[in-house]
């Protein structure tokens, strides 16, 4: 199993799969990388540190076909690296999504299938190199934060939601789940995988940016009346937006404005991103509920203010190099 993307997320996802017994490898970059073939991936968790010695590259070329490649970009990040996963993809190689917003799979079967999706993936490259029959669909609940080089600080949940996109329970997909629940991972199978990643689309599209713009945490911005408000709105745009595309939200918008307070004082990962410079998560996560909005003639009015603010906050953000 390849993590392709091994920061906060992809890092715990490599210690808890070595955990679970898989051969892993990982494909990162910079002083993180550094880090991490020189001590392993440290993973703080629940009191304790726990470590793989995993092989560590950013050269997918030097790992040669995988079973499992686990996406675990930033979003934004995936289109500019995904011809360099050509290498690790062999015609039995899956392919798990592991990254926020909308996976280049999603509208597989659908009326829009033929629709370039500019916001998730510009050119359909995702679609052309990795190919819709590979995937496999996974949600991230947990929240991770890369504290040091190689140093991963575990914050709450161990949720990964997996699915095939026609629903089905496949063998390898129960491969999967037994390798990740083999590793202290929660790992159910849903057969409305599509309807999960929407669910978590909602909490992204606001709590991301008003996040961002305020500086705000998570229990903050759940329970502050003007934040939950502007964040109630921007859900009830996405889950109408949503709709028109197929999706079902299984959960009730208060509850899960509810559900987001409960979790405490984080930092999302849009602001983590503005505190150190780095490029934000904008487009795979606003601006596909926009660009749907107006593809599907679906008014987004509060997420169409709350974008234009993100996207001029972003332009006067300072950026340094990862």
């Amino acid at each position: 199993m390849c993590v392709f993307g091994a920061g906060a997320i992809g890092g715990m996802l490599g210690v808890a799969l070595a955990d679970g017994g898989a051969e892993v490898t990982a494909v990162a970059r910079g002083a993180h990388l550094s880090a991490m073939r020189a001590h392993g991936i440290r993973l703080q968790i629940e009191g304790a540190e726990k470590v793989a010695h995993v092989r560590c590259t950013d050269d997918p070329v030097d790992l040669g076909e995988q079973d499992y490649v686990i996406i675990a970009l930033k979003a934004h990040d995936i289109p500019a690296a995904v011809d360099s996963m050509a290498p690790l993809l062999g015609p039995e190689t899956h392919v798990v999504t592991a990254s926020n917003g909308l996976p280049y799979w999603y509208f597989q079967g659908s009326a829009l299938a033929d629709t370039t999706i500019e916001a998730v993936d510009p050119g359909r490259r995702q679609w052309q190199v990795l190919g819709p029959e590979r995937a496999i669909g996974c949600v991230v609940f947990p929240a991770a934060e890369v504290t040091a080089p190689g140093v991963i600080r575990h914050e709450h949940g161990r949720r990964f939601p997996i699915g095939e996109p026609d629903g089905t329970r496949s063998r390898r997909l129960e491969q999967l789940q037994k390798v990740m629940v083999q590793g202290g991972l929660e790992a159910p199978i849903r057969d409305d995988i599509r309807d999960e990643i929407w669910l978590k689309l909602c909490g992204n599209v606001c709590f991301n940016p008003v996040s961002a713009l305020t500086h705000a945490t998570l229990d903050v911005i759940a329970t502050d009346p003007g934040t939950r408000s502007i964040c109630r709105a921007m859900m009830e745009e996405t889950r109408s937006v949503g709709e028109c595309v197929g999706a079902r939200l299984r959960v009730d918008i208060e509850r899960r404005l509810d559900g987001a307070a409960a979790i405490g004082a984080h930092r999302m990962s849009m602001l983590q991103d503005l505190e150190r410079g780095r490029s934000m998560e904008i487009e795979p996560l606003v601006g596909v509920v926009q660009e749907l909005g107006r593809i599907t003639g679906t008014p987004t009015p509060t997420i169409d203010l709350v974008l234009a603010l993100i996207r001029q906050r972003a332009l006067a953000a300072p950026s340094r190099p990862h």
